[in-house]
């Protein structure tokens, strides 16, 4: 038989209202009554209702994840799974559920406004938003705490979590060029997304920092999964490059195939270097030279700073970017130190 707050009540001697306030941590009861309706509950084990708790406190502990990508981006891609993983770790240390949103572009921009202000969530978690995605104003309008993993240049006053995307492809570009590789190319991620862009601006800032100006054809736009960095390899290898920077691990394995099925060794004919270190990187024929980020750990810090928004309930911005590292395996063909000076 459930046991309801009526019965709590009965066995504490006093008010069903009084175990509601004790419930949801309310200041007007007295300690004594406090730890003697604590007492009861421990020994009972009772489990209050999460939705009637949640209409006493205003709130439902609940923390919504939006990613806007198809299933099959979520669970072709290795790092969904792991930034989820990070969010629902600092989401269950913190007393809160997390609900997952796979939102179809096509379906987003209808149910969008209903997941905001239907009062299911305290706060959003949006990864993955394109530069032109129309979910952004619909967050800004709310009034919802949320708060995006990636910074987004179009709304500079909004909270988010990233790492150094644009340093990080600018260091793996910079360590091509301390190993001799002067014809050094890109596989980007789509330019429609924040990440894609930084990432290029880094291979760029690298390039002009040594005074070249790649023309376009060496800066092959892929789509983050392994086909499109296949075929933006096919698209550069005209081109004779002696290395490769690919902006997603992914990506670099897609390389890594279409310079093999090409004749090309690795890394004597062509380097290669991706982003994100990934748990695969290691296993890859070579082993993957890359740019770590922290995936779980953004996923962490992204849910811990927004439950902090929720809970401070201030309008302090929250803008927080986390470094990378350039981990060096066999692809690039060299084991020296990341940080040796150019």
């Amino acid at each position: 038989m459930k046991l309801t707050l009526e019965d709590v009540a009965k066995l504490s001697g006093v008010s069903r209202s009084t175990i509601s306030r004790v419930i949801n941590d309310d200041p007007r009861v007295s300690e004594a009554t406090r730890e003697r309706v604590k007492g009861v509950v421990r020994q009972l084990n009772f489990q209050p209702n999460a939705a009637a708790r949640g209409l006493a406190s205003g709130r439902t502990r609940v923390l919504g994840v939006l990613l806007p990508q198809g299933v099959v981006a979520l669970f072709s891609d290795p790092y969904f799974p792991i930034l989820i993983q990070g969010m629902a770790m600092a989401s269950s240390a913190s007393d809160y559920a997390m609900m997952l949103w796979l939102a179809q572009p096509a379906s987003q921009r209808g149910t969008i406004h209903q997941m905001l202000r239907g009062g299911l969530i305290d706060g959003l978690i949006v990864s993955s938003v394109l530069l032109d995605d129309p979910i952004m104003p619909a967050l800004v309008a709310s009034g919802t705490p949320f708060l995006v993993v990636g910074r987004h240049p179009a709304y500079p006053e909004i909270n988010y979590v990233d790492c150094d995307n644009q340093q990080g492809a600018a260091d793996a570009v910079s360590h091509l060029w301390r190993l001799g590789r002067r014809r050094v190319a890109t596989v980007t991620g789509p330019l429609n997304t924040i990440a894609g862009q930084d990432r290029r601006a880094g291979y760029l800032a690298a390039c002009h920092e040594r005074g070249l100006f790649p023309d376009p054809a060496w800066m092959a736009e892929g789509d983050y999964t392994e086909a499109g960095g296949y075929l933006a390899t096919q698209r550069l290898l005209p081109l004779n490059p002696d290395a490769i920077f690919a902006a997603s691990d992914v990506m670099a394995l897609g390389a890594l195939r279409a310079l093999r099925d090409a004749g090309c060794r690795v890394p004597e004919d062509v380097a290669v270097v991706g982003f994100d270190d990934l748990p695969f990187a290691t296993r890859t024929e070579p082993p993957l030279t890359t740019i770590r980020q922290s995936i779980q750990g953004l996923g962490q810090l992204a849910a811990d700073t927004l439950i902090a928004m929720i809970e401070e309930s201030t309008t302090q911005p929250r803008r927080i970017t986390l470094p990378t590292e350039l981990v060096i395996r066999t692809s690039c063909g060299s084991t020296l130190p990341a940080n040796r000076a150019v």
